[in-house]
């Protein structure tokens, strides 16, 4: 007695079916089955559900049980790579959680606000709190940085003596104003008479311009009239020279030359 064994296999191959006796161990089954596929030693068998064999020690009628044939499937193994593929997902999963991010500030509480203008209320509300902290700040530097200057200047800081500041010409923390009314008055008068000199040559400047231009006008008339009577006079040659004798042609180009 045999079994039918049907094989579900992969490209190239189709299904096909092996028969093999009963009391054949199931670990013989790859040499029935290298009849079709060369390679059947490194194939994994299963059932068709895809359980894996029971014990290879067992018969094949193990398998059948009640029935005739039995359905299993042949699949080749796959070979492992040069490695690196765990350190490639961490580096991948990495890259990923940097992407992410927490910020929720777009998003609105029960009662419709964002809870970006939240925040900048509370930060403005603390802002507002801390004032007098920040002016006491203020104050408190400038003062330090007046008694420091006090202190560069010979000046016992909080001690300020009169005759001292008279006689150093220092007065540390005060302002002055200055009423020299004679420079000021100087310093208006050139600043005038700059303006005035620099109004007075840029006017000469036009009307120079205007005052070559017309020249150049004027020797352009009269370029064009004596042109002009040369022009006349040329004609008068050639119409002389049909018409009259040479002697009074000779006359008229001299006559010619002489106006030139």
């Amino acid at each position: 007695m045999s079994t039918n064994l049907i094989f579900s296999t992969f490209p190239p191959y189709n299904t096909f079916n092996v028969y093999v006796p009963n009391d054949a161990p199931i670990a013989d089954i790859p040499s029935y089955v290298s009849v079709r596929i060369p390679t059947a030693e490194s194939l994994i068998y299963s059932l068709s559900s895809g359980a894996p064999l029971p014990s290879l020690d067992l018969p094949v009628s193990a398998l059948a049980g009640d029935s005739t044939y039995v359905r299993l499937r042949a699949t080749p193994r796959l070979r492992g790579g040069k490695g690196g593929f765990g350190s490639q997902l961490r580096a991948a999963g990495g890259r990923m959680s940097s992407q992410k991010t927490d910020n929720k500030d777009s998003c609105r509480d029960l009662s419709g606000r964002r809870l970006s203008t939240i925040k900048e209320a509370k930060k403005m509300a603390e802002y507002l709190e801390s004032e007098p902290l920040r002016q006491k700040a203020a104050k408190e530097a400038q003062k330090a940085k007046l008694e420091k200057l006090e202190r560069e200047l010979g000046v016992v800081p909080g001690k300020t003596d009169v005759t001292q500041l008279e006689d150093t010409s220092v007065v540390a923390g005060k302002k002055h104003r200055f009423d020299d009314t004679e420079y000021l008055k100087q310093s208006e008068e050139i600043v005038d008479s700059v303006k005035n000199a620099v109004a007075a040559g840029l006017l000469k400047k036009r009307k120079k311009a205007k005052v070559s231009n017309g020249e150049e006008q004027a020797n352009d008339t009269k370029t064009a009239s004596a042109g002009g009577a040369l022009n006349k006079a040329a004609r008068g040659v050639v119409e002389s020279a049909v018409t009259a004798p040479a002697a009074a042609v000779v006359g008229v180009v001299a006559g010619i030359a002489a106006s030139a």
